[in-house]
């Protein structure tokens, strides 16, 4: 005759788990609505206001604004506005966020 063991809760792994996916949760959320600059594999740069994003790492951003890949590091050129724009996530090389929009954000070495 088998005997059956009921667990009451979760494990230990499955508690540290849902404890990073939470903190997780938290520092992204702290990062709605705060700019950000995206650096994608073509050398597009993308800078606009985080939206959301997915479990496909795709992003949305708000407000964006796209600067492509200069030859010559003087020439800037101006930026091409294109509003409410989703970078997929297989072409995102780099994030940044402005350091002043991390201020209020807990877990961000914001310093107050």
């Amino acid at each position: 005759m088998a005997t059956m063991i009921e667990e009451n809760g979760p494990s230990t792994h499955e508690q540290y788990q849902v404890s990073t996916s939470y903190q997780a949760r938290q520092k992204l959320e702290g990062l709605l609505n705060k700019n950000m600059k995206i650096r994608m594999t073509d050398g597009r740069t993308l800078v606009g206001l985080f939206l959301c994003t997915d479990r496909d790492c795709n992003v949305i951003l708000g407000s964006a604004q796209e600067f492509l890949k200069s030859s010559d590091t003087f020439s800037q050129g101006e930026p091409r506005v294109l509003g409410l724009a989703m970078i997929p996530g297989h072409h995102v090389v780099s994030i940044e966020v402005e350091a002043d929009s991390l201020e209020d954000v807990p877990g961000f070495g914001g310093s107050h």
